[in-house]
């Protein structure tokens, strides 16, 4: 069963878009109208949100080298007025235990040791405890993101379908350990985030219920080399939103860099000296949820890294050449206007792959950011389609539910 669907958009004014509500609406902050400026500033790196679960990980240079990439950015180059400090969620100042009750669920959060250091994860359940769980969904964030910012808007989303969501910081990203922003092993990279998922896949409380690996953006392209490590039949389906298969051309690293830092023999492998581009403008097309999304104090602002692009090259091309070695149910979302990530990497795996049920979804004019960065409308369409279709795939594949 395939099917390949192109949804156009209605096209409301930008003020009538932003002024609808939604359960999982990203708040603006009080102290920032629409009139403000856009204006990204820079903030240190620390983990004060979360004063019950102190983070392990020190990293005395990471708020520098953030002030110095932040020099950098074209935005911060117009030099615009300071705004205040930003709230400390992205929601804003709720404490964290009270929203999430407000949307029907419950966080945990937790370090996870692996053999390749030590990863911070998160997950969301239904709020009811006596609610059974429909499956169990596996998510990976993006590039330079984290589990603790805006990509909760999807977790919480699922968790209010009735699925128990997991998540892990990847390795060099937010609370996990490592260089920031530096994959030098996309392999072990992908790997470290799959053990924790495979234990909690394996325990007896999910066993026996369906189970997807969710990936957007890089977490796509890290959710790929997780199937494809994974046993047969682990997964029940794969979710991807603007998967990282195909890069753009204006954002594809120059291969003479890649060659020249090479010839230094690994020294400068974590190097952030790679051109960088526009940030997360190119892939927010709400500028209200842009003002919040630019604000993570966990997000990494600075250039890439040498030998994350080296891995971008590496494995883009290895996945190009396995699509044939997808089975499973799928569904590939993602905008045509997107210019982080190509849409013909989500068409190529929908015309390769060798799975008898897949979907994919065009949507005419969104960007790269599907849920957290798109106007409210064009975000539930997005939400919509996915939940029409795990639900579908959990009856259809699925086992029968357990109590949480």
């Amino acid at each position: 069963m395939s099917q390949l669907t192109l949804w156009t958009p209605q096209t409301p004014s930008l003020q009538a878009s932003l002024s609808s509500t939604t359960p999982h609406r990203l708040p603006v902050h009080p102290r920032r109208s629409s009139t403000n400026p856009i204006h990204i500033p820079i903030l240190p790196n620390k983990s004060s949100h979360y004063t019950q679960l102190p983070d392990p990980i020190t990293n005395p240079n990471h708020s520098n080298q953030n002030h110095r990439h932040h020099q950098s950015l074209s935005m911060a180059k117009l030099e615009l007025p300071p705004l205040p400090p930003p709230p400390p969620f992205y929601w804003g100042e709720t404490p964290e235990e009270e929203y999430y009750k407000s949307q029907n669920v419950r966080n945990n959060k937790l370090y996870f040791q692996t053999p390749h250091g030590k990863i911070f994860t998160q997950s969301w359940l239904p709020l009811d405890e006596t609610q059974p769980i429909k499956g169990v969904v596996f998510m990976n964030h993006g590039y330079r993101n984290d589990t603790s910012w805006c990509f909760q808007k999807i977790c919480i989303a699922y968790a209010n379908w009735g699925y128990a969501v997991y998540a892990a910081d990847m390795l060099g990203h937010g609370r996990s350990e490592g260089i920031r922003a530096y994959v030098g092993d996309m392999e072990k990279v992908a790997t470290t985030s799959l053990s924790y998922f495979v234990s909690v896949r394996q325990s007896e409380k999910y066993c026996k219920l369906p189970a997807f690996l969710f990936g957007e953006s890089m977490g796509g392209l890290v959710a790929m080399l997780m199937y494809l490590q994974s046993e047969p039949d682990t997964w029940t389906g794969l979710i991807f939103s603007a998967p990282l298969f195909v890069t753009p051309e204006k954002c594809t690293p120059s291969k003479l860099h890649i060659t020249m830092y090479g010839l230094l023999f690994g020294l400068a492998d974590s190097w952030a000296v790679m051109p960088d581009g526009k940030g997360p403008v190119n892939a927010i097309r709400d500028p209200e949820k842009l003002k919040i999304i630019a604000v993570n104090p966990q997000r990494y602002f600075g250039k890439h890294r040498v030998g994350t692009m080296r891995e971008v090259v590496r494995w883009t091309d290895f996945i190009q050449n396995n699509f044939d070695k997808v089975k499973a149910p799928f569904i590939a979302l993602h905008g045509t206007s997107d210019e982080v990530t190509c849409p013909s990497g989500s068409k190529m795996l929908y015309e390769k792959a060798s799975s008898e049920d897949k979907t994919l979804k065009l949507y005419e004019g969104m960007y790269h950011s599907l849920v957290q960065g798109e106007p409210d409308e064009a975000a539930n369409r997005v939400l919509a389609d996915m939940r029409k279709w795990i639900d579908e795939k959990t009856i259809q594949y699925g086992a029968k539910s357990i109590d949480n």
